[in-house]
């Protein structure tokens, strides 16, 4: 249904028709014009959100169990707003989209680098909280620039720009970014589902899984590194786009419980369908494509505030 829906609304008879003639090598029977929708344009855009999804709901879903609250989101220590600061420099510099993206990458790893090297420097008995609340802090800070440089920046082509990445879009996806976007998302998360079994014990406190044997801070930074590397590169590909990695993991967990060699696949599949849906929404809904980071919000806000009056319940 994503191929087929938009402003250019193709049948699912020419879609067949050009899947048919990609895999048997002939000519496509369908206008040319079609076919470079399909293959230049709305693919490209589906298989990125699809990844995106993916990405968003798996970064999640480690941070969750990393920090046992199904409240976190990937954002929490700051890649975000690491990758948001760097994409805004970028447009306030007048750089080219390349540069933007990578500026936002880069912004993304330094930001949770930044936050890790604080945390640990802090000794205390819960590294954990430490380093969640030097996330907290980080990224306030982060905002703070990023407000100041909207607030100097053009009104007339920098602000507009700003704004609309910081919303979250996939309007510009091309070719290249699906290529850009493949590399760091499937070695990130192959990273993740290769430490399943670990992420498993480490949801226990840090004495029981040192206890088992488990290196707990060795651990944590791999973790922490794999589930940022996915956020940064799908957040310097179409923005921020948030309530994925909260929503999505913990239906995920609903579905097929706690052990992550099963909540892993299960919470990229949900969250690049969740993502897919979205942004097939976005671009056919109304005349004018609507941000992502809109509808996800519309959608992931009611859904937070029925999951934060179940933990309350079972805090009392």
């Amino acid at each position: 249904m994503a191929f087929t829906v938009g402003r250019f609304p193709v049948s699912p008879g020419e879609l067949f028709d050009l899947a048919a003639a990609k895999l048997t090598g002939r000519a496509a029977e369908v206008p040319e014009t079609v076919s470079n929708v399909i293959w230049q344009i709305r693919g490209p855009r589906v298989l990125v959100a699809a990844l995106i999804g993916a990405a968003l709901a798996v970064a999640g879903t480690a941070f969750q169990g990393l920090f046992r609250n199904p409240l976190v989101s990937p954002d929490l220590l700051g890649a975000s707003s690491g990758a948001a600061l760097g994409a805004v420099l970028g447009i306030y510099f007048s750089l080219g989209v390349f540069a933007i993206q990578a500026f936002a990458f880069v912004g993304g790893l330094a930001a949770v680098a930044a936050v890790y090297l604080i945390g640990s420097a802090i000794r205390t008995r819960d590294p954990v909280l430490v380093l969640v609340l030097t996330g907290v802090v980080i990224g306030a800070l982060l905002g703070s620039v990023i407000g100041l440089l909207k607030y100097i920046a053009d009104p007339y082509n920098q602000l507009p720009a700003m704004t609309f990445w910081l919303l979250g879009s996939l309007a510009a996806t091309n070719v290249s970014d699906l290529a850009r976007l493949v590399g760091p998302v499937a070695l990130g998360t192959l990273i993740l589902v290769a430490m399943r079994w670990r992420m498993n014990v480490m949801s226990l406190p840090d004495e029981e899984a040192r206890a088992l044997g488990v290196p707990t801070g060795t651990l944590r930074i791999a973790i922490v590194a794999a589930a940022t590397l996915v956020t940064s590169a799908s957040v310097a590909t179409a923005g921020i786009i948030g309530w994925v990695g909260l929503v999505v993991p913990h239906i995920a967990r609903t579905l097929v419980g706690p052990d992550f060699a099963r909540l892993i696949p299960t919470a990229a599949l949900l969250g690049g369908g969740f993502l897919l849906v979205i942004d097939t929404l976005a671009r056919s809904a109304t005349a004018v494509e609507i941000p992502l980071g809109i509808l996800t919000a519309l959608v992931g806000t009611p859904f937070f505030i029925w999951l934060l009056a179940g933990v309350s319940k079972s805090w009392s």
